[in-house]
């Protein structure tokens, strides 16, 4: 071990002379601890609610949409006979989508009207309403009578007052001319299910009939909106999206999933950020109580500086020595900091001690999503802060002249 470590080891385990640098010196390392350890629990909640969030988005939409906006698609199944032949793609289903009305005994709602066929959407959209789409397959809608099934949201059943089995009326403005003018379209449903996804933007909004019933109450003939596709690999989808666009050409609109909420995940990215400047803060905070401690222990070792410098020590040596000192308190509130965050995040993960009210979130607890590169970055800030607040008063310390420390220390 060289001398310079052996004397900073000396000063940081000895008792100073005035105990108030002490002091300082334990709010520095209480700083960098509290700092470490409240950047890695609310990194590790914010991560846990964006995967929570990607989770029921992509229960919802497809990794992939192929649309030919604003025409109809009517070649869709040559279509998806070609993009059968690309490697990765594990299902795909077409929709027809169109604005409508939903209309019932206890109310009226607008929703985002999807016609889909049962059997391909349950492979893309394997967790969303799996026993309600068993009753369109087996024929729109319950065996006792003649009337079509529809799957809504639980938020959308709720607006307009039904439950499973209550008929209820589709208003879609695709109609007929007639001499009053133009009359829009109505069809009588029956409700088979529902799906709770836990956004509203979803629940409330979206309704699911059979495909050959929305093209007969549509008229839009043997014609699609778009192809929704599900690929093997979810992180991959963008990659997926590519090839797909090159393989269509320009005339088709290809968008994976994070492209359809870019402008959501931008907002947890942005916010995550600014969290993260926030509470690097109190980091900052105690890095400027270590340079203070630095400076008021170069005041009070002038004499030894001193001595140190008559016997030949160099003036880099010198700097090693308050670095040190300086960077073990750091390192110390880092490490503190980094077990005592990372522990209180496995006790929120397992648990679910703090409960959040249902009536307000879409969740009941908080979720924890811990990565290891997020906490190694965290602490790697920290100790790099800390470093930083030692330079001055290292160099401050080298530049003392020992004549004058001697003599009048």
């Amino acid at each position: 071990m060289s001398f310079e470590y052996f004397i900073g080891r000396r000063y940081l385990l000895a008792r100073p002379q005035y105990g108030f640098i002490s002091l300082i010196s334990f709010l520095s390392v209480a700083g960098v601890t509290v700092g470490v350890m409240a950047l890695i629990v609310v990194i590790a909640v914010m991560a846990g609610f964006e995967a929570d969030l990607k989770s029921r988005i992509l229960g919802v939409q497809s990794h992939v949409r192929v649309s030919r906006e604003p025409r109809k698609m009517n070649d869709y199944k040559k279509i998806m006979t070609d993009l059968q032949k690309i490697r990765g793609i594990a299902a795909m289903t077409p929709v027809l989508q169109s604005q409508a009305m939903l209309r019932s005994a206890g109310g009226a709602a607008g929703v985002m009207l999807h016609g889909i066929d049962p059997l391909s959407a349950a492979q893309v959209h394997p967790n969303l309403f799996p026993s309600a789409l068993e009753k369109l397959r087996a024929g729109d809608g319950p065996q006792t009578d003649s009337l079509p099934g529809i799957i809504l949201g639980k938020d959308a059943a709720r607006n307009i007052g039904v439950t499973e089995g209550d008929e209820i009326y589709i208003i879609s403005p695709r109609g007929m001319i007639s001499p009053a003018g133009h009359m829009p379209s109505m069809k009588r449903f029956r409700l088979v299910g529902t799906f709770t996804s836990g956004m509203y933007e979803y629940d409330g909004t979206m309704a699911y009939i059979s495909m050959r019933t929305a093209q007969k109450m549509l008229r839009t003939g043997d014609s699609i909106t778009a192809i929704e596709i599900r690929t093997e690999q979810t992180y991959e989808a963008e990659t997926m999206a590519r090839q797909i666009a090159e393989k269509l050409g320009k005339d088709y609109q290809v968008k994976d999933w994070t492209e359809m909420n870019r402008t959501f995940f931008a907002a947890l990215k942005l916010e995550k950020t600014a969290m993260f400047v926030i509470l690097t803060l109190i980091i900052l905070v105690a890095a400027f109580n270590i340079a203070g401690s630095l400076f008021m222990m170069v005041m009070e070792k002038r004499r030894d500086i001193a001595i140190l410098k008559a016997m030949g020590a160099a003036e880099q040596s010198i700097r090693k020595i308050f670095v040190f000192k300086g960077l073990a308190v750091g390192c110390i509130g880092t490490a503190l900091g980094t077990v005592i965050g990372t522990g209180l995040c496995v006790l929120l993960s397992r648990y679910k001690f703090i409960e959040l009210p249902s009536d307000i979130y879409y969740i009941t607890t908080i979720p924890v999503r811990l990565s290891i590169w997020d906490v190694l970055m965290i602490a790697a800030a920290a100790v790099i802060i800390c470093f930083l607040s030692t330079l001055y008063p290292a160099v401050r310390a080298s530049a003392s002249d020992p004549v004058e420390a001697i003599r009048y220390g």
